[in-house]
């Protein structure tokens, strides 16, 4: 997420009111998680386990929950609660603000695009020509939509992340300020919900294909030309590559990648990163080539005990 205008290190201690090392006028220009940083971001981190990679990614501004050495070229912002206050950052610079119209005068429809009766549309949504959003869609503020996208009954696009911490009275989430993205002759199906990204987007490619009853997980990037077969679950910060087909209820962990061409038997469960280009089946996913192999063998095993007994 970029901000408005760049701001200043110590301005943006004064948001949180914490102390910093670094120049005042160290330039801050946006927060990202770490997987999406780049130059002038704010990445958060309050785990010893990820110091070092905070410390070393390609953000300048690393939000902490301790006192460590700064990198060179980087700013440090020593916080006691480092998620709180980047929910802090994102309430300020991100603000929920309530609608009072089914479709806001903010957002932006193309032409041609068709919107039927008892959607809601959101603040600084924009619809590019020639769409079609059936009955009771949900759009959240600041979603994209390209051009020739058909959106059917009961789809749900922007809701916020499923990222929490726990804390002893409970979950505390990690309030979602990114956006999600659709881009041109994408079909979505009916009761889908696509998260937005925490600070990111979450990115439906050109021409892919989403049947009914599908979750997306907040920050996933899906490529061109994918099909999504109904009710499969896919987590946070996955990246699915161009032309990959994944078949009914297939459920993945988070932050994988699916490589390119690749296709995901029905019933699948994804551990791990998948080589694109392979077909694969089975829980946890594996080649289908691999697990078919393996079940005639099992089959064997009966026969196998009869010999021995045998002998």
């Amino acid at each position: 997420m970029k901000f408005p205008k760049p701001y200043t290190l110590k301005q943006i201690a004064e948001i949180i009111n914490t102390p910093y090392v670094g120049t005042d006028d160290f330039p801050v220009l946006g927060m990202n998680e770490i997987h999406v940083v780049e130059p002038g971001d704010i990445v958060f981190v309050d785990h010893p386990k990820y110091y070092d990679k905070a410390l070393n990614s390609a953000a300048t501004i690393v939000l902490i929950n301790k006192e460590v050495a700064c990198p060179d070229g980087k700013a440090l912002l020593i916080s006691d609660d480092p998620f709180r206050d980047f929910n802090k950052l994102t309430q300020h610079f991100k603000p929920f603000k309530s609608a009072n119209q089914s479709i806001s005068d903010s957002a932006k429809i193309g032409k041609n695009t068709i919107i039927q009766p008892n959607c809601f549309i959101g603040h600084n949504v924009e619809i590019g020509d020639d769409c079609l959003i059936h009955p009771n869609v949900i759009i959240y503020d600041d979603t994209i939509i390209g051009n020739k996208v058909t959106i059917h009954a009961g789809t749900v696009l922007g809701a916020s992340a499923f990222y929490y911490k726990k804390r002893p009275e409970g979950f505390d989430q990690l309030i979602s300020g990114g956006r999600v993205v659709v881009k041109d002759h994408v079909h979505i199906g009916a009761l889908c919900t696509i998260d937005r990204g925490v600070t990111g987007d979450t990115i439906i490619g050109e021409g892919s294909k989403l049947d009914n009853q599908i979750q997306i997980g907040h920050d996933t990037v899906i490529g061109k030309k994918c099909l999504i077969a109904s009710q499969v679950g896919i987590a946070g910060c996955v990246i699915i590559e161009d032309e990959v087909t994944i078949w009914g209820q297939v459920g993945s962990t988070s932050a994988i990648t699916i490589g390119a061409k690749a296709v995901v038997h029905a019933q699948a469960g994804i551990s791990k990163s998948l080589e694109g280009g392979k077909t694969y089946w089975g829980r946890p996913a594996q080649e289908a080539k691999a697990e078919l192999k393996d079940k005639v063998y099992i089959k064997k095993i009966p026969e196998i005990i009869e010999q021995l007994k045998r002998k």
